[in-house]
């Protein structure tokens, strides 16, 4: 299946929990994993954010989807 969001992790889904019409699905990443982030300049050189840095990469999301 090809999508075009680029935000997602490939995984082992590890635990399924159903009740009533929703469904909680925990998923082990697999590593390694890159992330990447398309950001403005402005907060590049605010951040002062350069090769070798260590940075927490945050993903904003309104949903999670699982496909398979």
């Amino acid at each position: 299946m090809r999508i075009s969001a680029r935000n997602h992790l490939k995984g082992k889904v590890t635990v399924v929990k159903k009740d009533g019409i929703m469904a909680l699905v925990k998923v082990k990443v697999t590593q390694p994993v890159v992330i990447t982030a398309l950001v403005s300049r402005e907060a590049v050189d605010d951040l002062k954010i350069k090769v070798g840095d260590e940075v927490a990469a945050v993903v904003k999301a309104t949903e999670v989807m699982i496909a398979k």
